[in-house]
């Protein structure tokens, strides 16, 4: 299982907890990064979220949230193929770097991209991207269920 986190998701433990939500979703981003560490599933990203995370002004944050990648190997870089998709998922609407991770994600074999971004989940529904999109809380306890039958 390649699972695609996005940078909302790597934020998501550095968040204030205060918000059941947050919370929540934290949780599941650690238990899934812990997932992935085990090799159970592989967490695959892009240079897009290389280039959000440099963004962050907190240079420790942004340290931490660094140290969430995964290796290099499994990074894809920027190239023509994913910014003519991109450009497409936009024209579906999605956002600029929304649209960039969608493609990363596609690119990456990924078989979900997770993000805490609601706003781009229903994008993604309207723009009918056949990878599945969704948040961290849910798709964890659906793997968690199809585990257990």
């Amino acid at each position: 299982m390649r699972v695609y986190l996005d940078v909302s998701c790597l934020n998501r433990p550095f968040n204030d907890q205060s918000q059941d939500r947050i919370r929540l979703e934290s949780e599941a981003v650690k238990l899934i990064l812990a997932r992935c560490a085990t090799g159970e599933w592989q967490h695959v990203s892009s240079e897009m979220a290389r280039i959000e995370i440099e963004a962050n002004p907190d240079p420790d944050r942004r340290r931490r949230i660094r140290a969430l990648l995964p290796d290099d190997a499994v990074i894809i870089l920027n190239a023509t193929p994913l910014f003519t998709r991109a450009a497409r998922l936009e024209s579906s609407g999605l956002k600029g770097a929304d649209a960039m991770h969608v493609a990363a994600a596609e690119a990456q074999g990924a078989d979900v991209l997770l993000t805490c971004d609601d706003r781009l989940i229903r994008a993604a529904r309207r723009a009918q991207v056949t990878m599945r999109v969704t948040d961290p809380v849910t798709w964890l306890q659906e793997q968690q269920s199809a585990h257990d039958t």
